[in-house]
């Protein structure tokens, strides 16, 4: 039940799994086939305020974990979309978390990522 997370732009594997977008903008210069996305999950992206006051800024990037967290636990359509990711997990098999972000480190796929990790561990 790997949680992976993979930039849009790089060329879905079968080694993916279960794609699913997490960002809320469609990614740009990427068409629906080559993002080869089995679901795109708006709802469990950052919410817009958030993610304008981070800017991408890794400067903020731990105040910023702590506050999309705390959305993904009490936002009721970000809850929802967490535990459809939790069920997919438990069912077996690899989910990638794809995203468009430059940055693999610095970015919100890779904290939900290490949400759900929390999540099944507990």
């Amino acid at each position: 039940m790997p949680v992976t997370i993979k930039r849009v732009y790089e060329n879905a594997e079968p080694a993916d799994g279960t794609r699913i977008l997490v960002d809320r903008l469609w990614p740009r210069g990427v068409s629906r086939s080559r993002a080869a996305v089995s679901e795109w999950d708006k709802d469990i992206a950052p919410s817009p305020d958030l993610r304008t006051w981070w800017g991408h800024d890794p400067d903020r990037l731990t105040e910023f974990a702590a506050r999309y967290r705390d959305e993904l636990d009490t936002l009721p359509a970000a809850r929802e979309a967490v535990i459809h990711l939790l069920d997919l997990l438990r069912a077996g098999g690899t989910v990638t978390l794809v995203y468009a972000a430059k940055d693999p480190r610095v970015n919100h796929a890779a904290i939900l990522a290490d949400h759900l990790r929390d999540r099944l561990d507990s």
